[in-house]
């Protein structure tokens, strides 16, 4: 892959950490002004990930707090009759009150990492939880999608890479450092299935966004795979200095000596990686792809609703099969140990017979 383009190439937010974050930030507090009861709440579930975030649009979010408690009070349409699922939170955050929030609070078990957020716990459920068969199925123009109308307030920047048009929008209910929604070519309207291009677009991005901005990736559920969303999209991260624990040396697939609870390919090639997404196709086998800078790590998995959740698990995609487990309940987090986590990971590893794609 060719990595000698200059920084100037890349879309503006990819360009350094800086700029990513100013802008991140910038456009949380101008959606403060939305007169949209569902834009308070991703302003307030973004910032409640990370605690300088959240000290930084403390005031802001306060005022507009106190606002919306008023529009309640007084019976206001764009309050009360707001999505139930706005409402929902919106209802649960009062109850708690406003100095009761937390941000993220993180804790080590084992190997993996854990999350507990009181903010991404009041997310409503989704149907990445449905059983579904197959890793395909046609765009529908009825459902949800990232060109709904509603959805413009939550865009952070579109432009283009490598010919290819991008949009990118918040995540509403965060798990990640400046977690965002990556759509290309979404006036396209591609349903959540991985061509060659768009693979060859995600390496080539992380490959040169990799000095300007440390620690990026791109993640993707396949459908089956926990993808919530049936319109094509990656989700783009950026950790700093930090790793997934699917990225540690000890495990065999980094050349270690441990075996992962799930099966993990790891390919420096973009061309042989997408030989194996190519054969997962075929066998109709799940997956969920973490990329890194000239590295993608392709996880094996069962389908999503054939696995017996644990009652503490909130759905294991992408992130939680890279060992970081995001969690609803205080006491569950404080309490959950290492054989806990990776017995319910195992549970979601592929059958044997798919590991052939891999080699393993």
């Amino acid at each position: 892959m060719n990595t000698t383009i200059g920084i100037e190439s890349l879309p503006a937010p990819l360009r350094s950490s800086a700029q990513l974050r100013q802008l991140f930030e910038h456009g949380l507090a101008d959606m403060l002004e939305a007169d949209v009861l569902g834009a308070f709440v991703l302003v307030l579930a973004n910032a409640c990930y990370e605690q300088a975030m959240f000290e930084r649009l403390r005031q802001p979010l306060r005022v507009a707090f106190e606002r919306w408690c008023r529009r309640f009070d007084e019976g206001d349409a764009h309050a009360v009759d707001a999505a139930i699922d706005d409402v929902t939170v919106f209802r649960a955050v009062r109850a708690a009150g406003f100095d009761a929030l937390g941000v993220t609070d993180w804790r080590r078990v084992g190997p993996w990492q854990l999350q507990f957020n009181a903010l991404r716990a009041l997310r409503p459920a989704r149907a990445s939880a449905a059983r579904i068969s197959g890793l395909q199925r046609a765009f529908d123009a009825d459902g949800f999608h990232f060109n709904k109308p509603f959805l413009r307030r939550e865009v952070l920047w579109e432009g283009a890479f490598a010919g290819t048009a991008l949009r990118l929008l918040y995540n509403k209910f965060p798990f990640a450092e400046l977690h965002g929604l990556l759509v290309p070519d979404p006036g396209a309207c591609l349903p959540q299935f991985l061509t060659h291009r768009y693979h060859a677009l995600a390496w080539r991005l992380l490959e040169q966004c990799s000095e300007a901005l440390p620690g990026a990736g791109l993640a993707y559920n396949a459908l089956g795979a926990q993808a919530s969303v049936n319109h094509l999209h990656f989700q783009l991260f950026v950790r700093g200095d930090d790793r997934y624990p699917i990225e540690a040396a000890e495990w065999q697939h980094n050349g270690g000596e441990q075996i992962y609870p799930v099966p993990v390919g790891r390919f420096t090639d973009a061309e042989l990686a997408w030989a194996t997404l190519s054969r997962l196709h075929e066998l109709q086998q799940p997956y969920n792809l973490i990329y890194r800078p000239g590295v993608l790590y392709v996880v094996l998995r069962a389908a999503q609703g054939t696995v017996a959740a644990a009652d503490w698990s909130m759905g294991f995609a992408w992130a939680e099969l890279a060992g970081a487990i995001t969690l609803s309940d205080a006491q569950v987090f404080a309490t959950i140990g290492n054989d806990d986590v990776t017995t319910q990971m195992a549970c979601h590893a592929a059958h044997d017979e798919a590991k052939a794609a891999l080699r393993l």
